[in-house]
């Protein structure tokens, strides 16, 4: 049945000669490289506790996502079937395994918990943020690179990690011994979940002498995960203990830091990471260490920086008034 509702969906693609393509692709491309840039915007300068909480669902469900897919080892629609061809590009950024969907967990996890968040004070905005979580997953089915069933489990996995981060959140507020332990806990949990991505086995299923899927490039995703989520973890710990972040709110100087620091993240993930860490230390550890760095300098040295530069502007603001 999912394989016949991609058919569907391909022979309507089709019949309209692709005339919605970009606009689905358009759709993915803002779940997974814009949408995570959300997080540190609202962490740096609306609200730091739900900043937080961004970043624990987003990098948490990208740990999971990627333990699931692993897990799981659910080859892609058109790997199952070659008469299933996406559309355009979009076979390009649809990486790992095919269940569940890694596009579905980020739209969930930034339209999801932005939804939680307004959903009192903004209504229309929880609406949108639902409605647009409903066109990523059918994004997904509609270029050809997931099964309704990967986009349904990644928006229920996402879910429950939603609401796991509000329920934490509840528990942490003031209580830093117990967010302390947390983050101890995470970080071995995560350098669990690299172990067992390594010793466990991997479907070789080969077709005319060509491996059909490759399982170390399949990793690549969860290694970037693991990092980043160690990196909330151990970047927590350093802001809770050394740095105390408090939003320089009314200061002139942070709507700059905050661009820049958005423009920086943006370059770092999108290009940096591909020509300087993968190369010098391999598509794994070259991800996991640019994630890690990436999120910890964004949550722990940032920070520092924008309240250091608010600073020093109410200094000359205060010597030149």
């Amino acid at each position: 049945m999912d394989m016949d509702y991609l058919f569907f969906l391909q022979g309507l693609r089709e019949s309209t000669n692709g005339a919605f393509d970009e606009f689905f692709n358009m759709i993915s491309k803002v779940a997974v490289d814009i949408i995570p840039i959300l997080p540190f915007l609202v962490y740096w300068a609306v609200d730091k506790n739900w900043g937080y909480r961004f970043l624990g669902t987003f990098w948490g469900g990208e740990l999971v996502n990627g333990i699931v897919k692993l897990s799981v080892c659910a080859y892609r629609p058109w790997i199952r079937d070659s008469r299933i061809v996406p559309a355009g590009d979009s076979k390009v950024a649809a990486t790992g395994y095919s269940f569940p969907s890694g596009h579905t967990m980020c739209a969930t996890a930034g339209y999801g918990t932005t939804a939680v968040w307004q959903r009192k004070k903004r209504r229309w905005l929880a609406v949108g943020c639902g409605v647009m979580i409903l066109l990523t997953g059918f994004s997904r089915n509609f270029l050809g690179v997931h099964t309704p069933q990967d986009v349904i489990v990644g928006f229920c996995e996402t879910t429950v990690i939603i609401i796991i981060a509000g329920f934490m959140q509840k528990k942490l507020t003031d209580n830093g011994a117990l967010a302390d332990k947390l983050s101890v806990c995470g970080v071995v949990f995560a350098i669990g979940a690299l172990v067992y991505i390594q010793l466990k086995s991997y479907p070789m299923d080969y077709a005319d002498g060509v491996l059909l899927v490759d399982p170390q490039k399949m990793m690549n995703d969860t290694f970037t995960g693991a990092g980043g989520f160690i990196g909330l973890m151990t970047g927590s710990f350093i802001e809770r203990h050394y740095v105390k972040y408090e939003i320089p709110k009314g200061s002139e100087t942070l709507p700059v830091t905050v661009c820049v620091g958005t423009a920086v993240l943006y370059i770092w993930r999108e290009f940096l990471t591909a020509i300087t860490f993968n190369v010098w230390f391999g598509d794994h550890w070259g991800r996991f260490i640019s994630s890690f760095l990436y999120i910890a300098l964004a949550v722990a040295v940032y920070p520092l920086i924008i309240m250091k530069t608010a600073e020093q502007s109410g200094k000359v603001g205060s010597q030149s008034a």
